[in-house]
């Protein structure tokens, strides 16, 4: 593997001076990829106007073909925050307008390309604003494949295609979470819940392994809905987690959080070691797993 620096009339930075990550990697058989640290591209879906593609302008890396707002990552950087980073710079989406579900990475040993496929929370209108788009759209998934594709998207869209129905959903019994490890829970039951929700707020925002969910791709991002009752009540809300107080019985708004997300065609995981809840939930429609499997990532 060689690192090769852009050749001249090759742009990569028209807002300010080039970045280390701007570079080609060369693979020993002489195939080339763009980002010295990888590159990763966004995938916005709308549920009205479909994913946003980007007509990539003749003289780039296999031009005049269709394919993500995306680039090279720079050091260190996440691959959601260069596909954000990429995304704002090349089609103006903004980087709270859209969630993450999702990412699939393509590795090629000396390189990896990370998708992270997003949901747009809030419609936005995409702008050129990079010299290497032609044309930015909003295409119907269905249509997707009628586009003269770049080969790296269309080898991948396959997966991506059919990964997009899917959105999976955690829900956590806190009170049996928190009781599933003697360290003194019983003395602050709020106390400990508030260390639980602030772990599971870290597994929200860097996701969890897609294995762990049983599904392909490589990190999801599930919705996390954690219901607490009697003294965890009192517990704040949490950025990025649905804090779920039940009114009465832990058991029965657990039952009834899980049927809203099986209703609202979500894949649903519910943690919890009750034998009781587990039957009631699995009727449903739902996986279950105890504690242990969540701190294995939480």
């Amino acid at each position: 593997m060689t690192i090769e620096p852009p050749a001249p009339g090759e742009p990569r930075r028209p807002h300010g001076p080039r970045d280390p990550g701007d570079a080609w990697v060369v693979h020993d058989d002489g195939t080339r990829f763009w980002g010295a640290f990888g590159a990763a591209g966004l995938l916005a879906v709308d549920p009205e106007r479909g994913v946003l593609l980007q007509h990539r302008v003749a003289w780039s890396h296999f031009g005049d073909t269709w394919a993500l707002p995306g680039g090279a990552r720079h050091a260190g950087e996440s691959a959601c925050d260069g596909a954000l980073r990429e995304s704002a710079e090349e089609a103006g989406v903004p980087a709270d307008a859209v969630s993450p579900r999702f990412i699939s990475v393509f590795d090629a040993d000396v390189w990896t390309y990370s998708t992270v496929v997003a949901d747009v929370v809030t419609p936005f209108e995409a702008v050129i604003s990079d010299p290497e788009s032609r044309e930015l759209a909003w295409v119907p998934a269905d249509a997707v494949d009628t586009y003269p594709l770049h080969p790296g998207f269309a080898a991948s869209w396959p997966l991506l295609r059919s990964l997009l129905p899917v959105r999976p959903a955690v829900v956590v019994d806190a009170a049996n979470v928190v009781g599933s490890v003697p360290d003194g829970w019983w003395r602050d039951r709020a106390g400990a819940t508030e260390r639980l929700l602030g772990r599971l707020a870290v597994t929200a925002s860097e996701g969890m392994p897609a294995e762990r969910l049983g599904l392909a791709a490589d990190v999801w991002f599930p919705e996390f809905s954690v219901v607490v009752e009697g003294q965890a009540k009192a517990v704040d809300d949490v950025t990025g987690l649905h804090v779920v107080r039940a009114p009465g019985e832990g058991d029965d708004e657990i039952v009834a959080e899980t049927a809203r997300l099986v209703d609202a065609g979500r894949t649903v995981t519910v943690v919890t070691s009750d034998r009781g809840l587990r039957e009631r939930v699995e009727a449903l429609g739902a996986v279950v797993h105890g504690p242990s499997w969540l701190r294995a990532t939480a």
